[in-house]
């Protein structure tokens, strides 16, 4: 497993399959990375579903209610950047105003240049995007919903994690 080596901005995300390490964007998205530590640091991502997944585009969570509609009620403005949505990049997920990001993210399967400079990304994947792979994918005749699907068993700041260890 490759060690990031900013543990103040990296995530360790455990999903079923094993752990998903997430290196933070600060310089990109510094109130999203903000309110991502916080909500981590907090346990709310502990527990919720991947409830969208489409195949070779993206896995989406951060919904506690698995609908798609739930969040931590705490909406952010958008810190759009030129960075791309390649394989691994994780971005926010939104409504059609541009300022609702809240806790919902995704994780990029494929590249999907029509998203650039529209979702505010703030992270990447450096180590485990073939247990991102191993997620549960959900019914295209649905916009990608999953039944029962996958679930966060735990996220956590990897500065956190390593101070029990």
């Amino acid at each position: 497993m490759a060690v990031a080596a900013d543990l103040e901005n990296t995530l360790y995300m455990d999903v079923p399959a094993g752990r998903v390490v997430i290196e933070m964007r600060p310089d990109l998205a510094p109130n999203h990375v903000a309110q991502i530590k916080r909500l981590t640091r907090e346990g709310f991502y502990d527990g919720v579903p991947f409830h969208r997944v489409i195949a070779d585009f993206m896995a989406q969570t951060g919904d506690p209610t698995g609908t798609g509609t739930g969040g931590s009620g705490n909406k952010l403005k958008a810190e759009f950047s030129k960075e791309r949505h390649v394989r691994g990049t994780v971005s926010m997920a939104r409504t059609a105003d541009p300022n609702s990001a809240d806790s919902q993210f995704f994780i990029m399967f494929a590249p999907a240049p029509h998203l650039d400079g529209q979702y505010t990304v703030w992270g990447k994947v450096v180590s485990g995007m073939e247990f991102v792979d191993a997620i549960k994918r959900g019914d295209p005749a649905r916009n990608g919903v999953v039944s029962n699907p996958d679930k966060i068993i735990k996220m956590q700041v990897a500065a956190d994690a390593e101070k029990k260890s």
